[in-house]
């Protein structure tokens, strides 16, 4: 056991996670006696891990990486609906003697910086149908994004997202032409350090196109790299990883996480790489 309280991130892999740089970094500015762990958990020892965290007093909850997102909402309670309405749990919170309890903070930290560049695009394609895909197109959905729509493998698991998110969207397979939409989203783990690339020509996207890379190690994918070469506005994979955390820092550690720290936050990250 921890001899301080503690939360953490689980995922395979999760060598990668810039997670606990974040959550610490806003611990020691806070002078808040606590830290933040991340743990390699395959998905058959989900149950062996929940089981063992259950045990632990110390444990505040955890947040949650690919490929888990959808397989941990068997074991948490859901009283704010993300079942129903996302599809797809993040973020686990852990009460003494209480049940877990699964939330989402991807959607809210997805969309911070839009709302903070005040992006009023009409059109977006999401590339990929997983659970990082289900918070964004929910968070599109909110915004009232009226165009949306899926590029994935699977045709029937992205029709099925749509389905889900009561979207009237379309799904195209991910050797189609991009579409001419204002924001291209990139949900999957292509680009991602040992992971294959995701460089679609981006010709047919307008000039005022936004390229939004969830991908974060490295910080300049493949995509991004390309879409600045074209004179696009970017969006790198810190944003949502920043944004959604400072919503699970407050929900573990009960403080709003220091925003106006930013800027020092970003190159300690960067540093990191």
């Amino acid at each position: 056991m921890s001899e301080l309280p503690y939360a953490e991130v689980i995922g395979d892999p999760i060598a990668h996670s810039k997670s606990p740089l974040i959550h610490n970094f806003w611990l020691d500015a806070l002078n808040i006696e606590a830290e933040y762990r991340k743990t390699h958990v395959a998905a058959e020892g989900l149950s062996a891990y929940f089981l063992a965290r259950r045990a632990d007093p110390d444990w505040l909850g955890c947040n949650v990486t690919i490929p888990h997102k959808i397989a941990v909402m068997d074991y948490v309670d859901d009283p704010g609906g993300v079942r129903e309405r996302i599809g797809a749990v993040n973020t686990i919170a852990s009460e003494t003697g209480g049940p877990l309890i699964g939330t989402n903070t991807d959607a809210g930290g997805f969309l911070q910086p839009l709302l903070r560049d005040r992006w009023k695009g009409k059109s977006a394609l999401i590339v990929g149908a997983g659970g990082a895909a289900r918070a964004i197109l929910f968070a599109l959905a909110t915004l009232g994004v009226p165009e949306i729509a899926i590029m994935a493998r699977d045709a029937a698991k992205g029709q099925a997202l749509l389905d889900r998110a009561g979207v009237k969207g379309r799904v195209i397979g991910m050797s189609d032409a991009l579409p001419p939409v204002d924001l291209l989203v990139n949900s999957t783990s292509l680009g991602m350090v040992g992971q294959p690339v995701f460089e679609p020509d981006l010709s047919p996207l307008p000039a005022a196109a936004t390229v939004y890379d969830i991908v974060y190690a490295p910080l300049e994918t493949g995509l991004l790299k390309a879409a600045r070469a074209r004179g696009l506005k970017t969006l790198d994979g810190l944003e949502m990883l920043i944004g959604q955390a400072a919503l699970a820092f407050d929900i573990f550690f009960d403080a709003a996480a220091p925003r106006e720290l930013d800027a020092e936050l970003r190159a300690l990250l960067t540093a990191a790489d």
